[in-house]
């Protein structure tokens, strides 16, 4: 199974969240249902927005890092070259 490295919005212009999972799919559900703690749930973030997908886990933490140094403009334009409307995601991956 590979791993995912995930980016999670309040909405449009709002609140962003990168995280990083091996099942995309049960970690965005758990998001939505907001039966995980934290910052997700504090500040309502949970659209799925924007994903990749890596065959290691070492490669996808790898990429996280890399996306939390980002200033927020950059994160948002990585979302909008592959979702420009901000689509939430998740319906396609609970099929």
């Amino acid at each position: 199974m590979p791993f995912h490295v995930y980016l999670l919005a309040s909405r449009r212009d709002g609140t962003l969240y990168l995280g990083v999972t091996r099942d995309l799919a049960r970690r965005v559900h758990e998001h939505k249902s907001k039966i995980l703690p934290g910052f997700s749930q504090k500040y309502g973030v949970d659209r799925l927005v924007w994903y990749e997908e890596y065959p290691t886990a070492v490669e996808a933490i790898e990429r996280e890092k890399d996306i939390k140094k980002w200033r927020r403009q950059w994160k948002v334009n990585l979302i909008e070259e592959s979702n420009p409307d901000w689509a939430d995601l998740y319906p396609m991956l609970a099929r």
